[in-house]
Order: C-alpha cells, then structure tokens, then sequence
C-alpha cells in the first residue's frame, strides 16, 4: 500500500507588492481602501519599513522635498518642519501602516528573486527568499507591482579612486554608514557636491575638527526655510485636513512655478540662484569656483538646504569647499590634480548610488526574460510586453511622491474597470512599432546617465511619455479613462485561472 505525498497549495494573491517603502505602503494603503475585496501581501526583503529612511543612517539624513507634498495625500503632515529628518519621516511612516491596517500584509525578510508570466494561466509565480533562513518559497499573484524605488540598496556607487589601499583612515559610504564611526574631532573628507553631500558638511561640521567638501563640479544650491509658516497658519484656521490640504497644493504649484522658470529663463534663474548664494556667503568668496555648474538649473536636481545650513558652516570656518580633481589617495589623504594635499582622518564617498530598474528583479513572459532597456514605458507605470505589472517611480523634478499617489489611483481604478468587465489580462503595445523613442528619464544626473542604456524607453507620444507634470498627470491618471487602445485586455481560460483563497 503506497501513501501518496502531498505538495502544499501555493499560495495566490490578487497582487503583490514588491517593497515596504514610501511607495509600497502607498500601494498597500490604496488597495485597502479603494479595493477591499482584493487580497494582496507586501514583500520586504529588509527587517522593518521605510525603504530609503530605514536604510541610510548618516548624519543629518533629511528630505530635500517639503513634507506637505513628499507626504501622502493621504495623510496629513503634522510636524512643525516642513523639511523633516529621517526619523521624523520614518515615524510618519509607521504612522501610515498602523492607521491603515497594513501590518498584517507585511512579510518583513522576504526578497523576490525572480519572476515569471503565464499567459494561459493569467499569473506570475515569484520566487522569494526568507533572508534571515534561507528559506525559499514560491508565491503566484495577478498582478505584480514593483515598488522597489530605482537604486540598489545593496550598493551605493563610488569611482575608482587611485591609491585608496594606501589611506590609513575609514573610507565609508553614505549608504552604508557604520554605527561606530566617531568623527568627533577629526578632519572630514566629504567627496562629492549632490543632496548627500551638502547634508553631511553641516551635520558633521558641529563635531568635526573641520569638514571640508571635495567636489570635481558644482551643483546649484538654494537655501530653504525648515519650517513653512503658511503651511501652519493653513492648519491653525483650517485644522490638519484642510489645512494640510490647502499647503499641498500651495507647495505643489510653487514646485512647478520655480522649475518652469528655471526652464524657460535658465539664465535668470542662474543669476537668482548666484545672488541667493552670494548673500549668503563671506564676502569675497569664489561663488563662481564653488556654486557656478556648468549646466542649466533643472538639468539636475537643486540641492535644497534647511535654513542655509550648509552657509553658515561655511560662513563661521567650520567647514570649506574645495573644487578640483583628485589624482591620487595618499597614505594622508588625497592628491588633487592642482598638486595641492587634502589631509584627513575620515573620508566619505557621497559619490551617488547605483540606478537600477524595477528593483532588477529578473522577470520573463511566457519562458522569454525581459531585457528592460528594449521595452517603452506605458503611462510611467507599466513596460510594453509585459501583462499585469505595475511599477511606481515618482517625479524627478518634484516631490516622489506626489507621482506615486496619482499611480496608485489609476492602479486601483484599473484593476476594478477589469473585474467589471471580467477581464483577466492587460498588456501594454505600442500600436506604432516604429514609433520613436528617447530615453526614460530626461535627466542630466550621473547616476541616471550611468544606466540610461538599461532602463526602459519612452516614445514621442502619449501614453508612451513619462510625464513630470503633476497638473498633466492629475488629468491622465486620475480624470481620464483607464481604457486605451494601447492597453490590450483579454481573458484567461477559465479551467487554468488561478483564484485567491478567500
């Protein structure tokens, strides 16, 4: 008599949402509300929530976007500081999964390791992996929404440098910043001239011997107020709905006001942003050596600074900028391209991270992989070719997630046009296939350069532009139909569809 083993059932999900950060909570939360009858899980391949603020943990880590509009729709942002650190954000965070229920559909320590669409069975099976056991599972869902942001978490990206064995001090990089590291008193060498950068001078400056700035080209920087008087008189008339309400929209037409005209005057801008610097500064100082980018404002991104903070180290001595290249570490600290020598006891590498798209998890169609960079992208949140898969990747020239709400808007409003209408599969094509195409994101920063070859395209037209205009974005995602001729729904056998358990 032979006894008969059983596998265990695999489990199935309506969807599943790949990272607990700012924008995977987001997606959590609006299918909870919007689509309660779906069953969905959110994998996180760390140990808690919050993505990029759980991550970094060095000193001054902030937002450089004003909260009332990198906060979510949502919830409103009821902090006395409209610029806010980590653990301020990160506690808004663990706010926003209490409040809403999410808790019990977080599988902490959960890393997806690929993934693969059938078509007969209208479903991904993804494979994960338990990071503290090993352990591997396999979970099949009919969606898979990618809310992974766009750099890797396990590497921040640094150059080569020549001769770094030979420095006798720590070299640390922002994105993995050692708990023991104790720069009191020490000279601080912080190469690199982006948002990192100019967060760590002045978070350092208050302890360090002296913290000087190595940057090989400058970026523009603008003083912001840490706080947003308007925003707080909105909320003591109006009270935190409201008021939160009238602020977000203050600010998100601000964002847009001073980004179209640092696009449409970039020399007025420039001299704007060089008179702002100036005031702010000793007088004499090289503002054209230190803060004059041979670029336009908005190729890259401004670097905002919290009540000037960044100038007043610099103003009281307490820190430098140096601009120039370096030739060579030294057993003392680096050997610049003018022959001069930097000395230091610590060196940090805010050097930038290392883009990857859509988590890089590798995924294929019907037993074909994906090569990303030959897809384009569809309304910013889907890839031709690719059936029931969503991805959220918010603004460049404004707050992440103001993108990231209107996403999920249409996401939810998507997926309830097609339980209305039976419909089991939606597939992304171009009707055009000889339809132009330019890079996905227009955007002049290193770190998007180093990777643009693999990343998905976007073509000349709509749906195939990736928008950064939030009005435009409110009119396509949340007004306009779900439906387009370029988004192919069909249905699935019924004998191979594969349904949640309930």
């Amino acid at each position: 008599m032979s006894s008969a083993s059983t596998e265990p059932a695999v489990e199935h999900l309506d969807v599943l949402i790949v990272g607990a950060g700012i924008s995977g909570i987001g997606a959590g939360r609006y299918l909870r509300t919007e689509l309660p009858g779906k069953s969905f899980a959110i994998l996180e391949a760390r140990a808690d929530c919050g993505g990029t603020w759980d991550l970094f943990r060095y000193p001054g880590i902030r937002s450089d976007s004003d909260l009332h509009t990198f906060g979510y729709e949502f919830k409103p942002w009821r902090d006395k500081e409209s610029i806010a650190d980590a653990p301020r954000i990160l506690a808004y965070l663990h706010e926003a999964v209490r409040e809403n229920g999410l808790d019990p559909h977080i599988r902490y320590r959960h890393k997806v390791l690929g993934a693969s669409w059938s078509t007969g069975r209208a479903c991904w099976t993804v494979e994960v992996e338990r990071t503290d056991t090993g352990e591997r599972t396999t979970l099949t869902c009919s969606w898979l929404f990618c809310a992974m942001g766009y750099y890797r978490y396990e590497e921040g990206f640094t150059p080569h440098f020549e001769g770094r064995e030979r420095f006798g001090g720590p070299i640390v990089h922002p994105q993995h910043w050692p708990e023991d590291l104790d720069h009191t008193g020490k000279r601080v060498l912080v190469i690199g001239s982006g948002a990192t950068a100019v967060t760590l001078v002045p978070a350092m400056a208050g302890t360090a011997a002296h913290v000087t700035m190595l940057q090989r080209t400058p970026s523009y920087v603008m003083p912001v107020p840490r706080r947003d008087p308007v925003a707080g008189a909105l909320r003591k008339v109006f009270g935190d709905g409201r008021g939160y309400a009238l602020a977000r929209r203050k600010n998100i037409a601000q964002q847009r006001a001073v980004w179209a005209f640092c696009r449409r005057n970039p020399k007025a801008a420039r001299r704007i942003i060089r008179w702002v610097n100036a005031r702010r500064l000793p007088r004499g100082y090289p503002v054209d050596e230190h803060f004059n980018p041979p670029y336009d404002p908005w190729d890259q991104r401004l670097c905002a600074v919290p009540d000037g903070d960044l100038f007043k180290v610099l103003k009281d001595g307490s820190a430098s900028i140096v601009t120039d290249r370096i030739r060579t570490f030294t057993e003392k600290g680096v050997l610049l391209d003018s022959g001069r020598e930097l000395e230091a006891d610590v060196v940090v590498t805010a050097t930038g991270l290392n883009v990857q798209a859509l988590g890089g998890i590798p995924i294929t169609v019907d037993g074909r992989p994906v090569r990303v960079s030959d897809t384009i992208a569809y309304k910013g949140m889907m890839v031709s070719g690719v059936p029931n898969f969503a991805y959220a990747i918010g603004y460049t020239n404004s707050s992440w997630t103001l993108k990231i709400g209107l996403l999920c808007e249409h996401f939810c409003r998507l997926l309830a046009h097609m339980d209305a209408h039976g419909l089991d599969i939606c597939r992304p094509e171009p009707a055009d296939p000889a339809m132009p195409t330019r890079p996905f994101l227009d955007f002049g920063a290193g770190y998007v350069q180093r990777v643009v070859d693999q990343l998905p395209r976007q073509g000349d037209r709509m749906p195939w532009l990736t928008s950064m205009s939030y009005r435009d974005d409110v009119k396509l995602l949340r007004a306009d139909s779900v439906t387009d001729p370029e988004l192919r729904f069909s249905r699935a056998d019924a004998a191979h569809r594969l349904e949640p358990a309930r």
